[in-house]
């Protein structure tokens, strides 16, 4: 059974930065893609970005290109969302998600095993 767990949200003053963790548990983490999301009050899940199953490749949405950096250490099952100028709108609850192949983007239907997310909140 996959587990994921994220941590590392928080509250933060816009301009400022977080770095958010995903550690995985079970099946084998370097064989996968893995995807961050989140999700805002009364809002769709929106993707926010994806890396490959070994870390060579990313993919990030239109609305956080040059503020958000995704990585991975497969050594310790981990997937890092460095947030860098953040806004308030970027305020949600953020999830990871394990994708399905080595590479994956952003259709929730290329991921299948979700963590239970964790709040960001950025202050005006």
């Amino acid at each position: 059974q996959v587990q994921l767990v994220e941590s590392g949200g928080g509250l933060v003053q816009a301009g400022g930065s977080l770095r958010l963790s995903c550690a995985a548990s079970g099946g084998t983490f370097s064989s996968n893609a893995m995807g961050w999301f989140r999700q805002a009050p009364g809002k769709e899940r929106e993707f926010v970005g994806a890396i490959s199953s070994r870390g060579i490749t990313t993919y990030y949405a239109d609305s956080v290109k040059g503020r958000f950096s995704i990585s991975r250490d497969n050594a310790k099952n981990t997937v890092y969302l460095q947030m860098n100028s953040l806004k308030p709108e970027d305020t949600a609850v953020y999830y990871c998600a394990r994708g399905m192949r080595t590479m994956t983007y952003r259709s929730t239907d290329e991921y299948d095993y979700w963590g239970q997310g964790t709040q960001v909140t950025v202050s005006s």
